[in-house]
């Protein structure tokens, strides 16, 4: 499997929309359709196709109804039809955001077609998660197309099957288990396990794979759902109301049926990111993509249950940031780019065996994307290092990042404690150079 699908990053969106009536998704002459996705730090990138623009859509089990993001840098490709001023509200802070509601749009997905459909236009060109994951986002779907078919997710061979439900027939081996599920807002709970302290505690999680983490939990008393001892303040994420802190630990497994993960990452909300979230008492906590991914799944909506089983990725095992570095793309540089081509003025001796070659620099500008640094958690290695936000990142390790990929850029952070991390950046038009050590403070060594 690629390393990307164990780096927990940045996406978490949970949104409340008002309720409109709405018709229903169709195939067309099949009873089911098969499409692939991109999973892209463990998140799920399907290809959607809107009013007859192609686009690139997360699925999220989380969402109630489409989403387009950055609307205004899309409008001269997609007309949404009927729109009317919505507010709707994220994670991250307690601010409402400004959308469009638009009616009537015929949405695609495979040959499933919705001929005459709601969804909402984002008009804040600042809320973009493209940046965060290195290519185009255009939008979120999920309650929508969860609701109308039985919906195959598989993790390991990276694709989704959407069966009609008159036509579909469970046939499960004895590698499968199944559960109940639960429903709030339209989202989806399911009963599992954590296992805290030496203590095993009952949990219900929604099943959120619209976020790249492993677990959230939200601390409770009451249930003895207690932060361990061995966790430390670490940027969660990016809402659609802003950025979420919290605290990251280790649990020592997560147990769905008698299928059981050890040593999963946890993180632990900051209250006022999710309090409201925490208003359904019931839910106590989200299983997200770096969980899930360990899995094949099937969802059946209608008849309210979910079966899974494990996968080929069943024991790899959990990783996270240990550079205390969040970097995101932010807009594009200019790069000289040098390359030598043959000298058409040599070679001009009659002996074909003295017949010698010459090369000439040539010189040309490139255009890559610009890496910066967009989040640092104060006192990690990367903090203590002199490292500072909206540092131009220039080279990794002697990679330079024009050459990588946001995903593979990240992956020098996932290494083993102690590794050496080198780094050049530009800081107000000056190239600057500093290393540290990768620290992993959920192992702590002994000091005994």
């Amino acid at each position: 499997m690629s390393l990307y699908k164990s780096h927990c990053m940045l996406i978490f969106i949970c949104l409340n929309l008002s309720v409109f009536p709405q018709q229903n998704f169709e195939l067309q002459n099949v009873k089911s359709t098969k499409i692939h996705f991109r999973l892209v730090n463990n998140l799920i990138v399907l290809p959607v196709t809107i009013n007859g623009v192609p686009l690139s859509f997360l699925l999220d089990t989380g969402v109630s109804r489409p989403i387009i993001f950055n609307f205004f840098n899309l409008k001269d490709q997609l007309s949404i039809h009927q729109t009317e001023l919505n507010q709707i509200q994220g994670l991250g802070t307690n601010a409402t955001i400004e959308v469009l509601r638009s009616t009537n749009n015929t949405i695609i997905i495979g040959d499933a077609i919705h001929k005459s459909h709601d969804l909402f236009a984002i008009t804040d060109a600042s809320i973009n998660f493209a940046p965060s994951l290195g290519f185009e986002i255009h939008g979120i779907i999920g309650y929508d197309v969860f609701k109308d078919f039985v919906v195959e997710v598989n993790y390991s061979q990276k694709f989704i099957k959407l069966h009609d439900p008159k036509f579909y027939t469970p046939k499960f081996s004895n590698k499968w288990r199944q559960l109940p599920l639960r429903f709030y807002n339209k989202k989806p709970i399911i009963e599992a396990a954590v296992s805290i302290e030496g203590q095993e505690i009952p949990v219900n999680l929604l099943i959120d794979t619209g976020g790249s983490d492993a677990i959230w939990l939200f601390e409770d008393s009451t249930q003895s759902i207690s932060i361990p001892e061995n966790s430390f303040d670490d940027f969660l994420g990016k809402g659609l109301s802003g950025a979420i802190f919290g605290k990251r630990a280790e649990l020592e497994s997560f147990r769905l049926s008698d299928f059981k993960l050890r040593n999963v990452n946890v993180a632990f909300p900051e209250s006022s990111s999710v309090h409201k979230e925490r208003i359904y008492t019931l839910r106590n906590g989200s299983l997200m993509g770096e969980a899930l991914h360990h899995f094949n799944w099937v969802f059946n909506y209608k008849s309210q249950w979910v079966a899974f089983k494990k996968n080929s990725d069943f024991n790899d095992p959990f990783k996270y940031n240990k550079s205390g570095i969040v970097m995101q793309y932010s807009g594009v540089q200019l790069v000289k780019k040098t390359s030598w081509v043959p000298d058409k003025t040599s070679g001009n001796s009659s002996s074909q065996s003295s017949k010698t070659i010459k090369y000439s620099p040539s010189y040309g500008i490139e255009v890559v994307p610009e890496l910066v640094i967009s989040e640092i958690r104060p006192s990690s290695p990367a903090a203590i290092a002199g490292l500072k936000i909206d540092d131009v990142v220039i080279s990794i390790n002697s990679q330079k990042l024009s050459s990588l990929t946001l995903q593979k850029a990240i992956e020098q952070f996932y290494g083993a404690d102690g590794k050496r991390i080198k780094m050049i950046i530009e800081r107000n038009g000056v190239l600057m150079k500093f290393q540290f050590r990768l620290q992993d403070l959920l192992h702590k060594k002994s000091t005994n």
